[in-house]
């Protein structure tokens, strides 16, 4: 599948996924702290760390000698941390009517954080007006065709919302 956000949803798309490497951000590594922090099922927590494992989020890693192991975020995992925080952000901003149960806070000040995307180039928030998604390199032609259709629809959309001159005034700036 070519569509980055498929490809995405294929390695953390089941809930279950996405609560544990939060959780594995929080500092929890081992089967019986998921377990716990997860209220989970002992055979649905194996299946969804063995999934994370085969993605390459996790590895596993030996702590003792009885085979006992824990699992560590790889840098792939580490790297879903901006997606954990849009959503904890996404979340708490929609679906908190009774207010936020948890804040992203500032380590020093304790101010609470107001979690935006931005561009690492740029420094610039990935706003809709600004950034828009385009084909790439390796995009299939199929990709290519989805994409003019887009790219039309947006510039239809960006005509439709201009104001509307007057005839009068385009007489006017004729007549001049």
């Amino acid at each position: 599948m070519p569509c980055p956000i498929a490809r995405s949803l294929e390695r953390v798309g089941a809930w279950w996924s996405i609560l544990i490497i939060r959780d594995a951000l929080h500092g929890f590594t081992r089967f019986d702290e998921f377990q716990k922090s997860l209220n989970i099922a002992p055979n649905m927590l194996t299946r969804r760390l063995s999934a994370l494992l085969d993605a390459g989020l996790l590895q596993r890693r030996r702590y003792s000698k009885r085979p006992r192991y824990e699992y560590i975020l790889t840098e792939m995992g580490r790297d879903f941390r901006p997606v954990i925080v849009a959503m904890f952000a996404w979340g708490n901003r929609y679906f908190a009517p009774e207010g936020a149960s948890v804040l992203l806070v500032d380590k020093k000040t304790q101010a609470a954080a107001d979690p935006v995307l931005v561009d690492r180039r740029s420094g610039r928030p990935l706003n809709e007006r600004d950034f828009v998604f385009s084909v790439g390199p390796a995009a299939s032609e199929r990709t290519r065709r989805r994409y003019a259709v887009i790219k039309e629809k947006q510039f239809a959309a960006q005509q439709s919302s201009r104001p509307v001159r007057s005839s009068l005034q385009g007489r006017k700036r004729r007549a001049s």
